[in-house]
């Protein structure tokens, strides 16, 4: 009877040292690849330059075509109403105050018919004109289809010649050296044109 108690409790410790070396062995194995794992970590990350995510800038709103055309024509902006015909880019400005309120492209005169530069009034406007052509003396009646287009707005004379605004039934010459000093406009532009200026307004062609 003694004898199977001293086998059962040597049997009972024998398990129970087995089972701490296992649960010993364990964990060493646990730490051992944990410990690796942080090793290999430091070593990728040796080298490498934190990134900085860049903070966006505040935009700039800039009324590029407002202010670069009042730079360019700063020198004839007066307190008044008036036309500036910008002959460099083909363009008429209609300024209020010192604010454009309108612009429209042009036809400008052609080499050897160049469109007079200076500081003009307007003389006379004429709704639907007629054109008697100079040479020939045809006449082209009024309308869309004349010539002269739908409406004439004109600061220029020699006494003889007169150069001033007026459409054209030709929208293609709209923007080139066509005319023979006038200044071409589509039909619709013109008309625009003619409800926002009178006789006696100031007209400014510059080069």
């Amino acid at each position: 009877m003694v004898r199977s108690q001293v086998i059962t409790t040597t049997f009972i410790c024998f398990c129970l040292s087995t089972a701490a070396w296992i649960l010993s062995s364990h964990w060493r194995i646990n730490n051992s690849m944990k410990a690796d794992a942080h090793s290999q970590t430091i070593m990728s990350n040796k080298g490498k330059i934190p990134q900085v995510k860049p903070q966006p800038q505040p935009s700039k709103k800039l009324n590029i075509q407002v202010i670069g055309k009042q730079y360019r024509h700063q020198s004839f902006q007066k307190n008044s109403s008036h036309v500036i015909v910008d002959l460099s880019d083909r363009r008429a400005y209609v300024y209020q105050q010192k604010t454009v309120i309108a612009s429209y492209p042009i036809g400008i005169g052609k080499k050897g018919w160049e469109t007079p530069t200076g500081t003009f009034k307007i003389m006379h406007m004429q709704y639907n004109p007629a054109w008697k052509h100079p040479i020939t003396g045809q006449v082209f009646p009024s309308g869309p289809r004349s010539p002269l287009g739908v409406r004439w707005i004109g600061f220029w004379t020699d006494g003889h010649s007169h150069i001033g605004f007026h459409g054209t039934p030709n929208n293609h010459v709209v923007g080139n050296p066509v005319s023979h000093g006038c200044l071409r406009m589509r039909n619709g532009d013109v008309a625009s044109l003619y409800s926002k200026v009178h006789v006696g307004m100031r007209i400014e062609v510059i080069q």
